[in-house]
């Protein structure tokens, strides 16, 4: 079996809400979720999903290979972009095609990829993260019960802009979750947006009313002074590393005994997560995969370990694509198709358009002018 070529489609997640974090607010409830489909010569497609707009930069290395040798074939990949680097875009690309190859290597062993890496429960634990800044207390509140109904006793809010709204709302989420434990498990999420100092002052008081579980990407996540900084001043743990692209990004952090979670991008690939985990369990730390749409990485996060829990943005698919996994006693409960259980109906979404994303001019992936700069942290002047 080998690679022949691949194409590109770009669907949307219907999200039915507006969805955003401290940075920003997405213009509207769809969102685009980009699939790549890898072909090969057994007739057997392959299927990675993910921004991968830079794919010609890597693509040669993988085309006339077996896929089966995915392993090799992802280094390859990054001895494409050795001089240039691969962050970014090209780190994208790669996390894309290899999420392809590994779907081909389960497929071709004709068994669902967890149980090709090796996994015996197919149960993968699992968190509530409604990337939820834009709704109100009554809609925040109605997410979080619709988790709550599935199993889940953990959740994550998306917060840093306002002390008390975010312990207004860590309750109201810590009500909704709380019939399924007498104490659920609270994390916030900052996205970057603070100073070390500012993360430290706010964290202190939220911890007056409130026990966090974690408190996610407080300060920049290449800042390993800053991370180990925030870590001796809360009691909360520190997560981050969802942005880093590369395994050799988690040194520093490493190194200065930075983060307490180590977390990983689902869009960065199966094999980054594995090498990733490997490198936490090394420091006896737990690593949580970041959520994407299909979540492909929990097949495998129920193989390694360390894995503590997987953030589950929404109960619903893509439009067009069918998953063979469902979520239930707050987790994923992950099928028994061959790969990694991602059916695309490419004629229910339609003609291929660009993989790359659309240009935003604002919103939550772009950072905004005055992000760690602001004195009284409650300003919204650049939220929506």
């Amino acid at each position: 079996m080998k690679v022949t070529g691949y194409r590109s489609v770009t669907t949307e997640h219907d999200w039915g809400r507006l969805t955003g974090d401290a940075n920003g607010v997405m213009s509207g409830p769809r969102t685009e979720v980009h699939v790549l489909i890898l072909e090969t010569d057994a007739g057997i497609d392959g299927v990675g999903v993910g921004p991968h707009g830079d794919i010609d930069r890597v693509f040669d290395a993988v085309e006339g290979q077996d896929p089966r040798g995915v392993s090799v074939l992802y280094d390859r990949m990054l001895a494409r972009a050795f001089k240039t680097g691969h962050a970014g875009a090209t780190f994208g690309a790669i996390g894309a095609i290899d999420t392809a190859l590994w779907d081909l290597k389960a497929k071709a062993a004709g068994e669902p990829l967890w149980r090709t890496l090796g996994a015996l429960d197919r149960f993968v634990p699992g968190y509530a993260s409604g990337l939820d800044i834009a709704l109100d207390d009554e809609g925040l509140a109605r997410l979080y019960e619709e988790f709550a109904d599935r199993g889940f006793s953990a959740g994550k809010l998306k917060g840093g802009r306002s002390l008390g709204d975010d312990l207004r709302r860590l309750k109201i989420m810590r009500g909704a979750l709380g019939r399924n434990s007498a104490n659920p498990a609270l994390m916030l999420d900052a996205n970057e947006s603070w100073n070390r100092s500012q993360a430290v002052r706010y964290l202190t008081a939220l911890e007056r009313e409130v026990d966090l579980t974690w408190i996610e990407e407080p300060v920049r996540r290449w800042d390993a002074a800053g991370l180990a900084s925030v870590r001796r001043g809360v009691r909360a743990a520190v997560a981050t590393g969802e942005n880093l692209t590369g395994l050799e990004q988690y040194r520093p952090l490493l190194d200065a005994d930075a983060v307490d979670i180590v977390q990983v991008g689902n869009v960065w690939g199966i094999t980054h997560f594995l090498r990733v985990a490997a490198v936490a369990h090394g420091h006896d730390l737990p690593v949580s995969p970041v959520a994407y749409h299909t979540n492909p990485v929990a097949h495998a996060a129920a193989a390694v370990p360390n894995h503590l829990a997987f953030e589950v943005q929404g109960l619903h698919s893509p439009i067009g694509l069918r998953v063979d996994q469902e979520y239930d006693d707050g987790g994923i409960v992950l099928g028994n198709e061959p790969g990694i259980g991602i059916q695309v109906d490419e004629d229910v979404i339609g003609p291929a358009r660009a993989a790359g994303r659309r240009p935003e001019d604002a919103g939550p992936h772009v950072r905004p002018g005055r992000a760690g700069l602001r004195l009284v942290p409650d300003s919204s002047r650049d939220l929506l």
